[in-house]
């Protein structure tokens, strides 16, 4: 008898262990979901194969949806200056590329980078901003993400998107033809050339509204980055919810390169060649009537957005 007792004293005197849950999203607002259950598992899955001093691969809570030839990349690598973020290095296409997309989360999740549960995990891929099918691919995998969206002169954008294919063709000795040749046709500028149309950013933005709220996207201003990056990545910090732990020191103005570069750690480093590369020389009248043309688009964007950039 005496030994029942003592058992079923220890019985009661157990301590009851809590369900195990993911970790709470830094940033998360209580009233949004988590991501989605069968995210957990996945992440519960990566922790007991690859874990290593505590860290885990987790799905990103933030992602940077573009523009294409925006800033995405100076974007990220200015925000992984922040200790509490973790970049994925590589763009990793899995909303936008049917056979990445096929392969589920699983395979999007094996693409982040190690992390610890107090950190950011950010991915970009600019494509994913004029992406039709990408918004709701996004929101099915986590409606609470928090989306960085950073825009040019959509002029400018159309003259970067251009350069970046010339000089592509260039390294591999192949001709590309004129600027003229793609935004002409019969004397007027040519509707149907996608660079154009990835510059009109109303089309596209309406996209993601109608899955997100517009609180959940931030516009970063391109231009301004360029010019001056510290008040922009600080507000990218306050929107992210992150403690502001970029400071000025961090940017320096390369006067060889023409724009700022990084210090970190003492440590300095600047953006890739291929950033910032001249444009070709444009005739003032094209550029007139690209001016003209994405005045009413403009227009509609900023009515959007409910702020005015400084774009011609």
């Amino acid at each position: 008898m005496a030994a029942l007792l003592l058992g079923a004293v220890l019985l009661v005197a157990q301590p009851q262990l809590a369900p195990s849950r993911p970790a709470a999203t830094p940033g998360a607002e209580p009233d949004q979901p988590e991501v989605a259950q069968k995210t957990g598992t996945l992440q519960e899955d990566s922790r007991g194969s690859g874990a290593r001093n505590g860290s885990v691969q987790q799905l990103p809570q933030t992602i940077i949806i573009g523009v294409r030839k925006g800033g995405t990349r100076a974007l990220l690598e200015m925000l992984s200056l922040h200790p509490g973020v973790a970049a994925a290095e590589n763009e990793v296409h899995f909303f936008d590329w049917e056979e990445h997309y096929s392969q589920g989360l699983g395979w999007y999740l094996s693409q982040m980078p190690f992390s610890s549960p107090r950190q950011l995990t950010v991915e970009k891929t600019p494509a994913y901003f004029t992406s039709p099918k990408v918004p709701e691919r996004v929101h099915s995998m986590n409606p609470a993400v928090r989306l960085l969206l950073i825009l040019r002169d959509p002029s400018e954008r159309v003259l970067s998107d251009y350069t970046q294919v010339l000089y592509n063709h260039v390294q591999k000795r192949k001709p590309y033809p004129a600027i003229e040749q793609f935004l002409l046709r019969g004397g007027r500028l040519n509707a149907d050339y996608k660079a154009l149309n990835r510059s009109l950013y109303h089309e596209h933005l309406r996209r993601w509204l109608h899955f997100f709220p517009l609180r959940r996207i931030h516009i970063v201003d391109g231009d301004r980055l360029i010019r001056d990056p510290f008040p922009e990545i600080q507000k990218v910090e306050r929107f992210l919810k992150l403690s502001p732990q970029i400071n000025a020191s961090n940017f320096y103005f390369n006067k060889t390169k023409g724009f700022y570069c990084l210090r970190d750690s003492g440590r300095d480093r600047c953006l890739h060649e291929s950033k910032g590369r001249a444009h070709p020389h444009v005739d003032p009248k094209l550029l007139n009537k690209l001016h003209e043309y994405f005045h009413e688009p403009n227009k509609k964007f900023f009515e959007l957005v409910g702020r005015t950039f400084d774009w011609h």
